[in-house]
């Protein structure tokens, strides 16, 4: 009984210990799709907003600093020549909550501009673009958006496009990077852009490893090893050679990238519904039915918070401490999200199970953010010594 008491006791001491950490060290989130949601349905998220994983006051409660909000155009935006245009009403979503709410939120332009804002009880909103569409092939495209705030860039998404090939597509047209992909990874270093490895081919990936000069990020992918096969996630190997360049891995949290039942129960889930439609026409409305019908007589495996730290765990011994960190894909991957990992307020859960496995205060504080700031001055300081002016705001943020 009295071994009962203890580890209760203990338990609590942990939340709070957890609740604590949060408050005290900075978090890093490189990957939220908040902007997204609010172009296909607004919201304000300065205020609670149930049905959404990111808002103000959910952040304050987690401990969030910085949320890199995902500046993501889909391929059919490419294909109608959309691309810039999405992306650019994207950014101009995140300015609007800024302008909106300036006690809370703000735009940042660099590492120096995060202690500031923290200070403040402001959100820092960092800009990172999942698809590098909307450049156009362009320079100038480039220019554009590192002037906007874009501070890191996922190549491709689910389609290979004029820059690299995608994890999700069976078409390689590329075989790895393109002549402009690989013409623009330097580019990208030159100007203190960091390159994401998320949703790249393996190939495209390893093109990537090979030419930056700058440490890389993955902003939010999981690890093969614990779903075979699954190319969206990171081979042992590449998370070793992301390592090795200094860069880092920022775990995603989405059942579908943590657990090979979750995955088996999707791909079961699509079977069913091709079988049950087949030699039919598919009406959208029929297939959501179908769907929601086949999760209720079969309910989603979701996956838990010590599933995402067993892919935490396994890059901290094949890495290292300093190169693991956590992109959510709050907001990006539907109703998937782990027990107790469902929206920016749940990283105490998070730090709590760490502290359960027996982190260090101090490696607990690289994981939450110290990991993804170092890389991001990494690739800021690359830029400077090439000649490049320094990314920050010339007056730097002006607190309300």
């Amino acid at each position: 009984m009295f071994a009962v008491v203890a580890a209760l006791a203990g338990c609590g001491d942990d939340r709070d210990r957890a609740r604590e950490l949060t408050q005290r060290h900075v978090v890093v989130d490189t990957h939220i799709d908040a902007p997204y949601r609010l172009y296909r349905e607004t919201a304000d998220l300065g205020a609670p907003v149930p049905d959404r994983e990111f808002d103000y006051p959910s952040a304050r409660l987690g401990g969030l600093d910085v949320a890199f909000m995902s500046i993501f155009t889909p391929a059919r935006a490419a294909d109608a020549g959309e691309s810039r245009q999405v992306a650019d009403e994207l950014v101009d979503l995140v300015e609007a909550l800024v302008h909106t709410h300036p006690g809370k939120f703000a735009i940042v332009s660099c590492t120096d501009d995060v202690e500031r804002l923290r200070d403040a009880g402001i959100v820092a909103l960092a800009l990172g673009m999942e698809n590098a569409s909307p450049l156009e092939g362009s320079l100038e495209a480039l220019d554009h958006f590192v002037a906007r705030g874009i501070r890191y860039v996922s190549l491709a998404h689910s389609k290979s496009n004029r820059y690299a090939d995608s994890s999700y597509d069976l078409n390689e047209r590329w075989q790895g990077l393109s002549e402009l992909g690989r013409q623009t990874v330097p580019e990208l270093n030159r100007r203190g852009v960091m390159v994401d490895l998320s949703h790249l081919s393996d190939d495209a990936a390893w093109h990537v490893l090979e030419l930056s000069e700058s440490p890389v990020i993955a902003s939010h992918s999981s690890l093969r090893h614990f779903i075979p096969g699954f190319h969206r996630n990171m081979s042992d190997r590449m998370v070793r050679e992301v390592a090795l360049g200094g860069g880092v891995v920022q775990i995603n949290f989405g059942s579908g990238f943590v657990s090979r039942e979750a995955r088996e129960w999707t791909a079961r889930r699509e079977a069913a519904t091709l079988a049950h439609f087949l030699g039919r026409e598919v009406d959208a409305d029929a297939r959501r039915a179908f769907m929601a019908e086949y999760t209720a007589d079969n309910p989603y495996p979701f996956a838990s918070v010590d599933t995402v730290l067993d892919h935490i765990d396994r890059v901290v011994a094949i890495a290292g401490i300093d190169h693991v960190g956590l992109g959510s894909d709050f907001d990006g991957v539907g109703d998937t999200l782990p027990a107790g990992l469902k929206n920016v307020a749940d990283f105490p859960n998070l730090v709590e199970g760490m502290l359960g496995r027996g982190y260090a205060d101090d490696d607990i504080a690289k994981i939450l953010g110290l990991n993804l700031m170092r890389v991001w001055r990494d690739v800021e300081r690359f830029a400077e010594a090439q000649g490049h002016p320094p990314l920050c705001h010339q007056d730097g943020i002006t607190l309300q």
